[in-house]
């Protein structure tokens, strides 16, 4: 195999670029998904178990890199997940693939924690729409999160077909298989 293709998202990018646009998909999301619920459920918004709600902001962030590996069961003794800590007490959490998996199983372990997630904090704030609101900010905050795995699909999907991903320190390598020629004797 040879990589046809190094992405690193941050680099390209920039960390300050990607808040920007993550803070800007936040607002976006909550606005658009609160008036909604609020148009289509007139119910009395509740801001009692705000302790609750401070709980679920605080795993929105674990869950996710917890349901990243999910689709990749089949690859589970390839992956390491490693926490640290920033300033102490933020935890970053990493999952990392040490071998090369098929583009098809990275691309859906980058959107699994986007679709399941938000489903469940869709589905709860139309079944509790007393707490919508809350559920709604754990949506928006969760598709900022998403923001980084959505960039790196978009340029996984524009990768060949039966393509690899390999991670390393510097982000993705897109790798495809070499084609042997054979060569006729006449």
């Amino acid at each position: 195999m040879h990589c046809w293709k190094s992405i690193n998202v941050k680099k390209q990018y920039g960390f300050y670029r990607i808040f920007m646009l993550s803070t800007i998909l936040v607002l976006t999301v909550f606005s658009i998904l609160h008036v909604s619920i609020q148009l289509m459920v007139s119910h009395p918004l509740k801001d009692n178990h705000f302790i609750w709600f401070t709980l679920g902001f605080l795993l929105v962030y674990p869950l996710h890199k917890i349901f990243h590996t999910i689709p990749l069961a089949g690859f589970m003794n390839l992956i390491n997940l490693k926490t640290r800590f920033h300033f102490y007490f933020v935890p970053i959490m990493s999952v990392r693939v040490n071998k090369p998996i098929p583009k098809i199983y990275f691309i859906m372990a980058l959107i699994f924690p986007f679709v399941i997630l938000n489903s469940i904090f869709l589905y709860a704030a139309v079944s509790f729409p007393g707490y919508a609101h809350y559920f709604t900010i754990l949506t928006a905050y969760h598709c900022g999160i998403c923001l980084v795995d959505f960039l790196y699909a978009k340029c996984l999907f524009k990768s060949p077909r039966g393509a690899f991903i390999e991670e390393d320190d510097d982000g993705y390598e897109i790798l495809i298989p070499v084609r042997e020629t054979s060569s006729s004797g006449m």
